[in-house]
């Protein structure tokens, strides 16, 4: 008989590539994890590893078998939360994935309220971009997800939080600062510092930009939306900015902050899970408690 943790080993081998983070991942010695994988190998009658100096990496039938194996795994990771939702649905683990430019700026608005609503939940949080997530997701290895939506990703079921409006962040010395309202004529021509390429925030905000007749300034793209801020301080450029990325560590008059008018641009902000998940009940807690926590905190005056 197969055992679980031979599967776990084989999933393991697949994401670090490396006999020895792999068998940290899974909290044995190197030795234990490769002896398994050997076993496993002389049990199938098939060579799932290719063992070489300097890289690990699985044969073709590996790759195939380890897509069978997380099934498998994803399949015991439901059964044991369909019986501690039975015990009691608000206790337990839940691994929450978020993006990074929503993490740091929504997380302290919404832990502290997760923490006293939900006692006996304990909150793993993940930080990853947007494709990351979505498998790890899939996968089993995440229960939910907290992030902007977008159009791909209907194959999760969705519970929709809050509508984050995105702010034009200029230097008081650019010419668009002394506005109160900015509308779609406003960014014509303009060159608009963005994210580089895997956050999903820079293809909303290019997408609105487009539409305005902007232009992405090629020169620097950034990792992260702190890089954005502090060349937008630096009158380096103009961005767009989620409106709770806006409060930061930059003085206030060092940075304008101009809102839309009506209909302004907005990144819809949902909370995903599998489908049939079974801690529903939790997940319904979840999503009350951050729309608790955020009501309010878009009332933006320019």
């Amino acid at each position: 008989m197969i055992k679980l943790r031979d599967l776990q080993y084989l999933d393991a081998i697949d994401n670090f590539r490396h006999f020895g983070r792999a068998a940290q991942s899974c909290f044995v010695s190197q030795p234990t994890l490769s002896g398994q994988i050997i076993k496993l190998e002389q049990q199938l009658g098939l060579q799932l590893v290719e063992r070489q100096t300097r890289q690990v990496m699985l044969t073709p039938a590996g790759e195939q078998l380890v897509l069978e194996a997380r099934k498998v795994l994803r399949a015991a990771s439901a059964f044991e939360e369909s019986a501690q939702a039975l015990l009691d649905p608000l206790s337990g683990d839940l691994h929450l994935g978020l993006i990074p430019t929503l993490a740091p700026y929504v997380l302290p608005h919404i832990m502290a309220d997760l923490n006293t609503r939900l006692p006996k939940i304990n909150f793993f949080l993940h930080e990853d971009k947007t494709r990351h997530l979505l498998r790890a997701l899939d996968e089993g290895k995440l229960d939910v997800l907290v992030l902007p939506w977008l159009d791909d990703m209907d194959k999760f079921e969705r519970y929709d939080l809050f509508e984050e409006p995105l702010l034009l962040a200029c230097s008081p010395q650019h010419a668009l600062a002394g506005k109160k309202h900015l509308t779609l004529n406003d960014l014509k021509d303009q060159q608009i510092l963005t994210l580089e390429d895997g956050h999903c925030l820079r293809d909303q905000a290019l997408g609105y930009c487009f539409t305005a007749g902007a232009n992405e300034d090629h020169r620097f793209k950034a990792t992260s939306l702190e890089t954005l801020r502090h060349m937008v301080a630096g009158n380096m450029g103009i961005t767009l900015l989620p409106q709770l990325a806006t409060q930061g560590l930059i003085p206030g008059n060092a940075i304008r902050y101009i809102p839309f008018a009506a209909p302004p641009p907005v990144r819809l902000i949902s909370l995903l899970v599998r489908p049939g998940y079974s801690r529903l009940a939790c997940i319904r807690e979840v999503v009350s408690s951050i729309r608790t926590s955020v009501d309010g905190l878009f009332n933006y005056q320019g």
